[in-house]
């Protein structure tokens, strides 16, 4: 049998006939020495070190983000509620997404911690899903949501402010954008949790034709990562501050509370007696 379930380029009864998929890594070749590890891994360009080493997906000269995912994927963490946060929103019928990035003040780190991606849904569940992440934090959105709709005719932008979302029109040069991106990936700026699946899929994806042009096909997670941060992470906040509150006294049952009033208001007749001695005498 050559292939699950054919035998001889034939069916065979009783066996369902379909297509599989095998990853195999380094680990799988014991051929390889150290050495000959090292010298093909000096060998590769970065951007391909990890589908030739891993066996994960990866385009060849045409991808954009010529990064190996190692150096930007982290294990997710519990965002501290200091670092500041935005969203950016690319939408559509077929499918409307959205990616949150959080700014470390001190280091200024970006990290992409979450992310909403959803097609064929009216702009009420996007906009119910966007405010569970937290209704304060701000958002910016692909421009053209302005000038067009999902449905009716309806702007998309003023519905879904309406809806209750803190939406600004993004800057949507695409090369500026992708150079920007590209950059806080190169340097370490920029990371996403290994919990953004969708993100990660598209990462692996984004690519440019034979003649240079970005590939539309798949890329609303990208979309929104530029609008991100071209024009997020300028709108970017922290976590509404928890004032402590105040103590409360009730004097009826606080001794100590009632001493201190009682010394207030002995030291407030003496100030009093003093000056009027001092001004009469």
């Amino acid at each position: 049998m050559d292939r699950a379930g054919v035998f001889g380029g034939e069916p065979v009864d009783g066996w369902a006939v379909s297509k599989y998929l095998v990853q195999a890594s380094w680990e799988d070749c014991p051929h390889l020495d150290k050495q000959a590890k090292e010298e093909l891994m000096a060998a590769y360009p970065p951007y391909q070190r990890d589908a030739r080493t891993k066996g994960i997906p990866q385009l060849g000269s045409g991808a954009i983000y010529q990064v190996p995912e190692s150096d930007i994927l982290v294990a997710d963490f519990e965002v501290p509620e200091y670092y500041l946060k935005a969203y950016g929103m690319d939408v559509g019928w077929n499918r409307t997404a959205a990616v949150w990035g959080a700014k470390d003040r001190e280091s200024g780190a970006i990290y992409l911690y979450s992310e909403h991606y959803r097609g064929q849904a009216e702009p009420v569940v996007h906009a119910m899903a966007i405010q569970s992440r937290g209704k304060w934090i701000p958002g910016v959105i692909d421009p053209a949501a302005a000038g067009r709709s999902q449905k009716d005719g309806i702007q998309l932008l003023m519905q879904y402010r309406e809806m209750g979302l803190d939406l600004q029109p993004a800057l949507n040069a695409v090369e500026a954008g992708i150079y920007a991106v590209w950059q806080l990936l190169s340097v370490g700026k920029l990371k996403v949790f290994k919990s953004l699946g969708n993100w990660i899929t598209e990462f692996r994806l984004y690519q440019r034709d034979t003649e240079g042009r970005v590939v539309k096909q798949n890329d609303h997670l990208m979309d929104a990562t530029r609008y991100l941060i071209m024009s997020g992470i300028d709108r970017a906040k922290a976590s509404p501050a928890r004032l402590p509150r105040a103590p409360v006294y009730s004097y009826g049952t606080q001794p100590q509370a009632w001493m201190e009033l009682f010394a207030y208001v002995v030291l407030g007749l003496f100030g009093a007696a003093v000056s009027f001695l001092s001004t009469h005498a």
